[in-house]
């Protein structure tokens, strides 16, 4: 049996997001933070911030809203440990017609599907949001 983290991750968002949350607090990994700095600089999150409670690190991420709708409508795990999904650079197909937006794991880092066929790479989709 193994534990699906970052799928605990985005199933922490979506419930705050439900629930009209300002942000949600996870705990801290460095793949959480990169998805979330991604999320942050493409406009679907205000911040992440890491903070520091006692010995244990946690990830404070600030949910965006734009007339009291959220800006994220779907957040998508793709690639479960279960179930990974790969694709090469000619096969990462854009989110909603351009809307959305892929996450992937790559030789290069985690990046956005943007990046990655900006640097001519594929690499294991982690999720899809839009």
């Amino acid at each position: 049996m193994s534990i699906d983290a970052i799928g605990d991750f985005l199933t922490i968002i979506r419930n705050g997001l439900m629930s009209s949350k300002l942000f949600v607090l996870v705990p801290y990994s460095n793949i959480k933070f990169e998805i979330a700095t991604i999320l942050k600089d493409e406009g679907f999150i205000k911040d992440a911030a890491v903070v520091q409670d006692g010995s244990k690190k946690f990830l404070k991420i600030f949910l965006k809203y734009v007339n009291g709708e959220s800006v994220i409508h779907e957040l998508e795990r793709i690639s479960t440990p279960g179930r990974r999904s790969y694709k090469g650079r000619l096969y990462i197909k854009p989110v909603i017609g351009g809307l959305g937006l892929s996450i992937l794991t790559t030789s290069k880092g985690v990046v956005s599907h943007k990046k990655a066929k900006e640097l001519g790479i594929g690499g294991e989709v982690i999720c899809t949001v839009w």
